[in-house]
C-alpha cells in the first residue's frame, strides 16, 4: 500500500519547509518533485491526488509547502518567485543528499512557471511537466491588480488570495517583472509536456501556445478539455497522472530496469580518438582516447547540458595548456634551470577584430585565447623570459598557429 511520510528541510530563506513524500508499494521507479500553485500548498487536491495517483505506476513524489505558505516557516510577504525558485533548488537537494534526485519536476499553475526556471539548476531532472502554468511569472499580478498603486505608493498592501488574506511587497512585484522566461524555456534542455485546459479561467490557453513555442523539442501538448485550473476533479487528476506516467517512460527509466550509470566507452585503436554519443542529456558524449582513457565531454547546465563533463573548448584549452607545461617541462630540466612548477591559466572568449591590432583579420569577430603563465622557483628575469620563449615552441600552440588541413567523410 502507498505511503505518505512527513518530512522537512531547510529553504532558500533558512526557513524549515514542511514536505509530504508519496511512496509506490514497492521499489521506486523514479522521483518526481511537484511545485504548488500561487497561494496554495503542497496538500491542494492537484497536489495529493497527482502524487497519490503517481505511486501507482512507482513514482514516488515530494511535495512541500513554499516559504511562508502551508506548515512551512517563514513570512509569505518575504517571498517571491526567485525564492520559490530557491526552494524547489533546496528541494531537489535535500532529495540528492537523502533520497535521489529528481527526475522529473512538476509544477502547477505558478509553480509550472517556477519549475521551468529551477530545471536549469537540477542537471538530473530528464522531464518537465507543467499543468495551468503561466508563461510569464507577472500573470499573478492579476489577482492583486487593484492594489498595484498602494503597494507602489505604500511598499506593500493586504490582498485577499482565495479568500484569505496576504501581504504582498514591492519587492514581489519587481521580481515577477525581471524574470526572462523566454531564456528559461528556450534553453530547458530537457523533454517537456505541458498540460492546460482550454476554459481555464485562471490562467488563459495563450499561456500554454506560448511556453509550448517557445521550447525546443522534445515537447509536448495534453489538452485538459473541460478541467478547471485547480484540477478539482478527481478523475482530472488521475488522467493527469496517467499521461505523465506514460509519457515519462521515453524519457525516465520506469521499467524497474536501471538507467546506465555510466556509459559504455567506444573502441578506438592508438593513436584515434572516438567521440559518441550516450543518449543521456542533450549534449553529453564518450570520449575513447586510444582505446586507454575514457572521458565524458558535455555542457554546462545553463546551455541544456548535464554538466557531467568538459565542453568541446575546455578541451582545446587542456590541450593547449598541458602541451604548454609540457614542452616548458622539458626545456628547464634539460637546461637544469630551478623550475619548481609550472602553472597555466587559460581562458577563451570572442574580440571584435577591429580591437586586435596585430591580427590579419579586420572585420567581424576573432577567437582569443589567453594563455597566463606562472613559474615557481628560483629563476632569474632572463630565465623566465626565455621559458616564456619556449611556450611557444609547445607543438599544440604551432598547431594552431598553422594552416590546418580538416578531412570529414561518411564511413
Amino acid at each position: 500500500m502507498p505511503t505518505s511520510e512527513k518530512i522537512s528541510f531547510t529553504g532558500a530563506l533558512g526557513e524549515t519547509l514542511a514536505a509530504r513524500l508519496d511512496r509506490p508499494d514497492g521499489p521506486v521507479k523514479a522521483y518526481a518533485l511537484w511545485a504548488h500553485c500561487f497561494s496554495c500548498t503542497k496538500d491542494v487536491f492537484a497536489a495529493s491526488r497527482v502524487a497519490r495517483a503517481l505511486t501507482d505506476s512507482g513514482i514516488a513524489v515530494l511535495r512541500f509547502d513554499f516559504t511562508g505558505l502551508g506548515a512551512s516557516e517563514g513570512d509569505f510577504a518575504n517571498t517571491n518567485f526567485s525564492s520559490n525558485v530557491g526552494d524547489l533548488v533546496a528541494a531537489a537537494d535535500y532529495m540528492r543528499a537523502n533520497l535521489d534526485a529528481p527526475a522529473m519536476l512538476l509544477g502547477h499553475s505558478l509553480g509550472g512557471a517556477a519549475v521551468l526556471v529551477a530545471a536549469g539548476k537540477v542537471p538530473e531532472a530528464k522531464a518537465v511537466i507543467t499543468i495551468g502554468a503561466p508563461a510569464d511569472p507577472a500573470h499573478v499580478a492579476h489577482h492583486f491588480q487593484d492594489s498595484i498603486e498602494e503597494i507602489d505608493a505604500k511598499g506593500e498592501a493586504e490582498v485577499l488570495l482565495v479568500g484569505r488574506p496576504f501581504r504582498i511587497q514591492k519587492q514581489f512585484i519587481e521580481d515577477i517583472n525581471s524574470q526572462n522566461m523566454g531564456q528559461a524555456i528556450g534553453g530547458l534542455g530537457k523533454a517537456l509536456l505541458v498540460f492546460h485546459s482550454p476554459v481555464d479561467a485562471t490562467v488563459g490557453i495563450e499561456n500554454a501556445a506560448t511556453i509550448y513555442t517557445v521550447a525546443k523539442h522534445p515537447k509536448s501538448f495534453v489538452s485538459l478539455d473541460d478541467a478547471d485550473h485547480l484540477l478539482t476533479r478527481k478523475a482530472d487528476a488521475e488522467y493527469v497522472a496517467a499521461v505523465i506516467s506514460a509519457w515519462a517512460g521515453r524519457y525516465v527509466c520506469l521499467d524497474g530496469d536501471d538507467l546506465p550509470t555510466e556509459p559504455v566507452a567506444p573502441s578506438a585503436q592508438p593513436g584515434t580518438v572516438v567521440v559518441e554519443e550516450t543518449r543521456q542529456g542533450k549534449f553529453q558524449n564518450v570520449v575513447s582516447v586510444g582505446g586507454r582513457h575514457v572521458l565524458l565531454a558535455d555542457e554546462p547546465v545553463d546551455v541544456g547540458g548535464l554538466d557531467t563533463g568538459p565542453g568541446p573548448y575546455d578541451f582545446l584549452l587542456t590541450a593547449l595548456g598541458a602541451c604548454t607545461a609540457m614542452t616548458i617541462r622539458m626545456y628547464a630540466d634539460f637546461k637544469n634551470l630551478p623550475l619548481e612548477k609550472v602553472r597555466v591559466i587559460l581562458s577563451h572568449d570572442k574580440i571584435h577584430a577591429e580591437d586586435c591590432q596585430d591580427c590579419e583579420t579586420q572585420a567581424g569577430k576573432l577567437d582569443r585565447i589567453v594563455r597566463d603563465l606562472h613559474f615557481d622557483g628560483a629563476l632569474s628575469e632572463e630565465q623566465k623570459a626565455k621559458l616564456m620563449e619556449i611556450a611557444d615552441k609547445c607543438p599544440v600552440h604551432k598547431t594552431l598557429h598553422s594552416e590546418i588541413v580538416e578531412e570529414s567523410k561518411l564511413v
